[in-house]
């Protein structure tokens, strides 16, 4: 039997973003869909990301760190003292104000991987590393060591997201590794190729043989559309989400800056009150 997969990833809260590229790959005919985890956030997507997924039947899911930074909010586990923790606090305030409980459900049983077997492949789907959907273990120039680790078992091939960056290698042992790249926030350290930012994706496509093809894509999308729904909705740190959509720059680590626009939108007390209620 054939498959052709559509392989997503990293849309963070970009719902312009995801819906060109759900758009595209319909043209493609894909059988069905993965996605690897960071639907939501900074961006201001919420239900209609998660109703995008449902409406091409997504049956596979993963959690990402920035899930994983919703729960963590969620649980109070914060340092209110800590800029970038009131920044991410902040975000999911937004998201609680604006998400369905029963998507708030979803996220908290999403798994960290996912093992399928599509004809005689074994493919391991995670965010990053099997039991770990954060940290830079995997970033693309790193040693063949750390790639390695995606096979804790006898996978033919493993798939993840997390670093924005199209990939494909192989293990030590000759095993494909896949990364789709990112959906909704594309960036590249090279100044050349970072000025096409384009919304990312791959498909994966498997047949009676094994792997037929295995195809990088780039969609262009409206940036200004969706910079203006995300005005209009609102969304907290507006200008740190144009520098984002324009340029791929993020600031999620900048402290600085980040106390700097804290303070002045009031969003250290917001995120008190938030955490008082929840």
């Amino acid at each position: 039997m054939k498959h052709k997969i559509a392989l997503l990833a990293d849309v963070h809260g970009n719902a312009t973003a995801l819906k060109a590229v759900i758009e595209d790959s319909m043209k493609e005919s894909v059988t069905e869909y993965w996605f690897l985890g960071d639907l939501i956030m900074p961006g201001p997507g919420s239900n209609d990301l998660f109703e995008m997924l449902e409406s091409i039947n997504v049956d596979t899911y993963v959690q990402g760190n920035w899930e994983d930074s919703f729960l963590d909010v969620l649980n109070k586990n914060i340092d209110i003292d800590n800029a970038t923790d009131i920044y991410v606090s902040r975000l999911v305030q937004y998201q609680c104000e604006n998400l369905d409980e029963n998507y708030i459900k979803h996220i908290k049983n999403l798994p960290l991987q996912i093992i399928k077997q599509v004809n005689d492949l074994s493919i391991s789907i995670s965010h990053n590393l099997q039991n770990k959907n954060y940290g830079g273990d995997l970033w693309p120039t790193n040693n063949q060591e750390q790639f390695d680790r995606l096979f804790d078992r006898e996978y033919d091939i493993a798939i993840y997201a997390h670093t924005h960056h199209q990939l494909l290698r192989y293990s030590s042992n000759d095993q494909l590794i896949i990364n789709p790249g990112t959906v909704g926030q594309p960036f590249y350290k090279w100044n050349k190729l970072n000025s096409d930012l384009r919304a990312q994706y791959a498909i994966l496509e498997i047949d009676e043989a094994g792997i037929a093809e295995v195809r990088f894509k780039k969609v262009s999308y409206d940036v200004e559309k969706e910079l203006k729904n995300a005005i209009s909705k609102n969304l907290p740190y507006i200008d740190l989400y144009r520098e984002l959509l324009e340029t791929g720059k993020t600031h999620t680590h900048d402290i600085e800056l980040l106390r700097e626009i804290n303070d002045k939108y009031n969003y250290n007390d917001d995120v008190i009150k938030f955490i008082e209620k929840i």
